[in-house]
């Protein structure tokens, strides 16, 4: 258990560190390292802002979803200032707009996060919430048009990026298939800013960067894209986010009298629950990821796959699996949830997403387990991630093996998440109520029930 100064003295440090990366409307997730608005970044990040200054929370999701493009994509960055140095910047994106920003999206918890802003801040959030709704609804709908254009029931990402798990081990093989002849040099600012040995390879980049060029030289066109583009993979953590995201948007289509978007989301909805069912393996007994281009799918586990919890409702047998495997990792490591299998020749427990604990994967994967009625695991996850906070304050993420903080320092979404759920206090006055919803499920509109 971590002493009551101890906790007191983190509440303030988190609250500082979300009010310093402040930006006036936006948050950034760390200095230097990171100094524009990131998509899921910020999305998150207003959880914390909101334990301490509702206005400023509702700010965050509003100047993300103003630069929205005019086809519905709300991109991964938007570079509201100028930084010199910063790679790679408006410059290599090229995506005309203003302002400036990526070319490609992340994955879209901001729905959830809305829904989780309106159950628990007090007030009729009425008219500011129904233009984030109509905002929400025309980027899922550009998932389904842009990202599933088959409607096979999964959408894909064009870029590792896009998932947010920039170099999760998953990503080596369908990227072998990327060309990467003509990138040419660039020069990395963030091996300047951080230990290399904690950051993607010049490898990743260079296959990063070919993927950028891509997009830029069809001019980010949706349908170029998915007939051509050479990485084209559908994941289980962007699809459970995405699934878990509609039905976040049912409920508030519900709460806010919007019957059409409500049906809308259900359609989309019914869509993924069916065809989430393909990226299931049964060698790894676990969601993987699934190569679309070159029809192979992943026997890995990643942290992705608890995701599906958090998605939607599991099947008993399925879940079964879940828990077991989560078992089974827990003693391999001191801290959970690993983002890769700690006994893959590939994890590494340092390295970014090739095995560090994320706290807002955390988060999500305990929302899922509490949901299916498994609130133990649930708790060791949070008692996990409050332990390596105390030990190694906010860093973007840290080792399972040792506890050591890696990435960014002083980092928003670890104290957004330190705020609003691993707290002790934050805990002792919720009742845990805020994360760990009573039945998200129950209140969608014709929720599609899986039976494997």
């Amino acid at each position: 258990m971590i002493d009551p100064e101890t906790v007191t003295r983190l509440d303030a440090q988190a609250q500082q560190i979300l009010r310093a990366n402040d930006k006036g409307g936006y948050t950034v997730p760390t200095k230097g390292l990171y100094p524009f608005q990131w998509n899921w970044d910020s999305a998150l990040t207003a959880l914390g802002i909101a334990c301490f200054d509702a206005d400023r929370a509702w700010q965050e999701i509003e100047k993300l979803l103003s630069a929205q493009w005019d086809n519905g994509m709300v991109p991964h960055i938007v570079f509201w200032q100028h930084e010199e140095g910063y790679f790679p910047g408006p410059g290599e994106w090229r995506s005309e707009r203003t302002p400036p920003t990526s070319g490609i999206t992340q994955p879209p918890v901001a729905a959830t996060v809305v829904r989780q802003l309106a159950s628990f801040l007090p007030g009729d959030h009425g008219a500011r919430v129904t233009p984030m709704l109509h905002a929400l609804d025309r980027w899922h709908q550009w998932f389904a048009d842009a990202r599933d254009p088959d409607g096979i029931g999964v959408v894909a990402i064009m870029h590792p990026w896009e998932s947010g798990r920039d170099n999760l081990p998953d990503w080596d093989a369908p990227l072998a298939h990327v060309d990467t002849s003509n990138v040419g040099a660039f020069m990395r600012r963030d091996i300047q800013l951080v230990n290399a040995a904690e950051r993607p390879v010049n490898d990743d980049y260079n296959h990063y960067m070919a993927l950028v060029q891509f997009g830029r030289t069809c001019q980010w066109d949706v349908k170029t894209i998915a007939e051509k583009c050479p990485f084209w993979v559908a994941e289980p953590g962007m699809n459970a986010i995405l699934r878990r995201a509609e039905r976040d948007l049912i409920a508030l289509a519900m709460q806010f009298n919007l019957p059409e978007i409500a049906s809308r989301a259900t359609r989309r909805l019914t869509r993924l629950d069916h065809g989430f069912n393909q990226l299931w393996s049964d060698i790894a007994q676990g969601y993987t990821t699934l190569d679309l281009r070159n029809k192979k799918l992943e026997h890995r586990l990643s942290s992705a796959s608890w995701l599906s919890l958090y998605g939607g409702p599991e099947n008993d047998i399925r879940a079964k699996s879940h828990y077991s495997n989560r078992i089974e990792w827990r003693q391999k490591i001191r801290f959970a949830l690993p983002s890769f299998d700690p006994g893959d020749p590939a994890f590494d427990d340092i390295r970014y997403w090739r095995g560090p604990v994320w706290a807002m994967i955390n988060w999500m994967v305990a929302t899922g387990l509490a949901e299916h009625g498994r609130p133990d695991l649930a708790s060791l996850l949070a008692d996990d991630t409050a332990a390596l906070v105390e030990q190694s304050a906010f860093r973007e993420y840290f080792s399972p093996v040792t506890g050591k903080g890696g990435g960014g320092k002083d980092f928003s979404w670890t104290a957004a998440m330190w705020l609003y759920w691993a707290s002790p206090s934050a805990r002792q006055k919720n009742g845990d109520t805020i994360t760990w919803a009573r039945s998200n499920f129950a209140m969608c509109a014709n929720p599609f029930a899986m039976s494997r």
